[in-house]
């Protein structure tokens, strides 16, 4: 059975702070040799734990100034997967969540300003199934993350994945 150890847990929390570590330091970090810590992370990478490495971008320092959450309501699930696929293919839109409670999905979006914030609103309106919209903006962040506090444990494989 696949299993995430304690090395694993180590080299994973590493990677999460900085992504550009080189294997050599984490190595050193790790106890282990450059070859060692080199095929643990292919073996991270082919189970589907590690999903890609990537740059964390200033969006003000490139003017896109808007966060925002946009619940929507979208009438029955038949159109809940034309509602993801849109979604999906919009650049200003980072997040897709099926949701309980009020609405039936959440979006996280960014935008330069106001006007192309009420211009994407116009077009997720205009899609087929959306009954409504709920916009809050977001005037301050104090946190935002994607790193996950990482505990050795059993891997998970789902069998579908969800829409």
């Amino acid at each position: 059975m696949d299993r995430i150890d304690e090395i694993d847990v180590k080299i994973l929390t590493l990677l999460q702070a900085h992504g550009r570590m080189k294997r050599n330091r984490i190595a050193e970090e790790v106890g282990l040799s450059v070859p060692s810590v080199s095929e643990r992370m292919r073996k991270l990478e082919e189970r589907g734990v590690i999903t890609g490495y990537h740059a964390v971008v200033d969006p003000k320092r490139l003017h896109v100034d808007i966060t925002a959450f946009i619940r929507v309501i979208v009438d029955g699930s038949s159109y809940f997967p034309g509602f993801v696929e849109r979604a999906r293919e919009l650049d200003e839109v980072q997040e897709v969540h099926s949701i309980t409670g009020e609405g039936s999905h959440i979006l996280k979006v960014r935008t330069p300003n106001t006007t192309t914030l009420e211009r994407l609103l116009s077009t997720i309106q205009s899609w087929p199934g959306v009954h409504g919209t709920s916009t809050s903006i977001v005037l301050s962040t104090f946190k935002e993350t994607r790193a996950l506090a990482v505990q050795p444990t059993e891997l998970f494989y789902p069998e579908a994945e969800t829409v």
